[in-house]
């Protein structure tokens, strides 16, 4: 019997936020990877933070965060992004089997996606709802990284928010430490920070964030939020992530870089943010 042929999410991106030619785009990824200098890490590394604008922009800073994870090996990886196209449901997820980046195919883990989605029938009026052909770069961007940092193949949990709704990032982020516990999974929170400031703004807020992270506080970052003193386009991804870990046993985070744009098109004028972090638990 044939096996059944993968229903894959081509890329809607390759080429334009990262290079297309595989050779290229892995000999880039890995000069991120090699270059970033990271700090002793408390603990096991289960989250990262990591940004998601062109690698050109983004890339070094990203570098980063995967480098805490080089050579490991995940059975699973839940990557949580914003949704920046507009969908009416508040949590979506891919309808195809699998995603595709010039590095190669990354199947679902399609077992753990249902089981998030039966959590959150039971538990809220919420579920995740599977589109197709999504433009949505903020989680595809982290793929390759993680096809060059870790030493073997995974199956993707893509989970996708629409909505920044406190409570919605908290109840995911339960549930997915509940269904993740005793598994062998890493979390992915994708998000820049501040957004076209001045680079001088731009510093202060995005500090307000990254010091919110580092408290290990998800709490922190909405209370930030609504007070104007900080902002991050996947502030509740982080939240997700944040609450997901502290569920796992995590007890640390670590902020590993912070850039701007400034710092690859020269213009300080106008900047986004780029932040990088650990979230760790006792080995």
């Amino acid at each position: 019997m044939q096996n059944k042929t993968l229903d894959v999410r081509p890329s809607p991106i390759a080429g334009t936020w990262y290079d297309s030619n595989p050779v290229r785009l892995a000999e880039e990824v890995d000069g991120y990877i090699e270059n970033a200098d990271l700090p002793e890490l408390p603990g096991e590394v289960i989250a990262l933070v990591a940004p998601h604008a062109g690698f050109r922009y983004s890339g070094p800073v990203a570098g980063h965060a995967f480098k805490t994870v080089k050579g490991k090996s995940f059975d699973q990886v839940v990557v949580i992004s914003p949704m920046h196209q507009y969908y009416p449901q508040p949590l979506l997820t891919t309808g195809h089997d699998a995603y595709q980046t010039p590095l190669g195919t990354i199947p679902l883990a399609v077992e753990a996606i249902s089981e998030i989605d039966q959590q959150l029938r039971i538990r809220t009026d919420l579920s995740l709802t599977p589109v197709k052909y999504d433009q949505e770069h903020s989680l595809e961007i982290e793929l390759p990284f993680l096809q060059r940092s870790l030493k073997n193949p995974f199956h993707l949990i893509p989970i996708m928010l629409r909505s920044q709704n406190r409570e919605v990032s908290k109840t995911l982020g339960e549930i997915l430490g509940d269904v993740l516990r005793d598994k062998s999974c890493l979390i992915v929170a994708s998000s820049d920070l501040s957004h076209f400031y001045h680079e001088t703004q731009a510093n202060q807020l995005d500090q307000n964030v990254l010091r919110q992270i580092a408290d290990f506080s998800p709490e922190g970052l909405y209370e930030i939020q609504e007070r104007g003193q900080g902002q991050a386009c996947g502030l509740a991804p982080i939240a997700a992530s944040l609450w997901a870990a502290k569920t796992l046993g995590a007890e640390d985070v670590t902020i590993l870089n912070y850039d701007t744009s400034g710092s690859s098109t020269g213009d300080h004028t106008s900047v986004v943010g780029y932040g990088a972090a650990a979230i760790t638990r006792p080995e």
